[in-house]
């Protein structure tokens, strides 16, 4: 379900932008739709009313949990069922946090994730993507949602940003704490500065060597690296928020001192943060992550050049939980 979809089958019903965005703010606030002198049963138009039942069983309907896989006291992974059965994957963060998926499955790829094992599968609805942020609200309160689960957000621009105008708008989120990944997509420079909610941008970047990102990431977008942080340094510029790159550490391939130095070259004076990320382990791949030694000391050298880098673990170690692992894991039991 799209969001645009749900406002028009209210419109149909005689609502009005007010209500519409009422009954979204109630859905994604977990709120009544009563307000002091206007309560629901004489605010909302009379086919409207009459249509709420279904229409929240619907919503309800959206995203249903199948599993849940406690990390520690703030981190959790949640296996979320869709309304067709499909499988896709949320995470409560520390500080309110909540990571969601964007796609069942990926066709970008990346050879160190479990997500695009399966290529892309479909898409998921704006309407859907709220809903993860919907029942993770259930658990706890949700003040930041970052769009870095499944799927490649930008091959999914229109349901994405639309999911994010409701969650800035109705869903009580600060834009700022909005984060649109993407792995350097160019429609996502073309859009996002068009949008009204203008979210947080962060840059799957991996690794500075072209070469190789082609092979860690095989279906991203040709761009020059050069090119995607001048790109991110216009954006964050404009919007005042810190671009923030994303880079997966492995062991022999993108931790080695060349890699620090270019990075440290290509951020020098931007507005970024560089955030590491071990590798969490997966059956079937070779991959490592560096010894903590190793990555402490990549942080340590970055802060000495002036450019904020942070470690940042990967959630979901401790149950095999990394991006796709939980779903794989059930698709096969299944």
């Amino acid at each position: 379900m799209r969001i645009s979809h749900l406002r028009q089958r209210l419109h149909d019903l005689g609502a009005k932008p007010c209500h519409e965005d009422r009954l979204l703010r109630g859905w994604s606030q977990l709120c009544s739709y009563d307000k002091k002198g206007s309560p629901a049963e004489t605010f909302f138009p009379a086919a409207m009313r009459n249509e709420l039942p279904a229409i929240e069983a619907e919503l309800n309907g959206l995203a249903r949990l199948h599993g849940e896989y406690p990390a520690d006291d703030e981190v959790a992974r949640l296996l979320v069922a869709l309304h067709d059965g499909q499988m896709v994957e949320s995470v409560l963060l520390p500080r309110g946090g909540l990571c969601v998926s964007t796609q069942v499955g990926c066709a970008v790829g990346c050879v160190f994730c479990m997500s695009g094992r399966d290529g892309l599968l479909r898409q998921l609805g704006s309407a859907e993507i709220v809903a993860q942020v919907v029942l993770a609200r259930k658990r706890r309160a949700v003040s930041k949602v970052v769009f870095m689960g499944m799927g490649e957000p930008a091959h999914n621009l229109d349901n994405v940003l639309e999911a994010i105008e409701v969650l800035g708008t109705q869903g009580n989120i600060g834009y700022k704490n909005l984060v649109f990944s993407t792995v350097g997509d160019l429609r996502v420079f073309e859009r996002l500065p068009l949008e009204m909610v203008k979210p947080a941008l962060a840059l799957s970047l991996h690794t500075t060597d072209v070469a190789l990102r082609a092979k860690l990431l095989p279906h991203a977008p040709p761009v020059p690296v050069e090119e995607l942080v001048e790109r991110c340094e216009v954006y964050a510029r404009a919007t005042g928020y810190p671009v923030q790159y994303q880079w997966t550490l492995i062991e022999g391939v993108n931790d080695s001192d060349a890699e620090l130095a270019r990075i440290a070259q290509l951020l020098s004076g931007k507005y970024a943060i560089m955030n590491f990320i071990p590798f969490n382990e997966v059956d079937g791949l070779a991959y490592r992550r560096p010894p903590a030694e190793r990555t402490a000391q990549m942080v340590g050298f970055l802060h000495q050049q002036g450019i904020l880098a942070r470690l940042r673990d990967s959630a979901g170690q401790e149950v095999e939980g990394a991006c796709g692992q939980l779903r794989a894991r059930t698709a096969k039991t299944r």
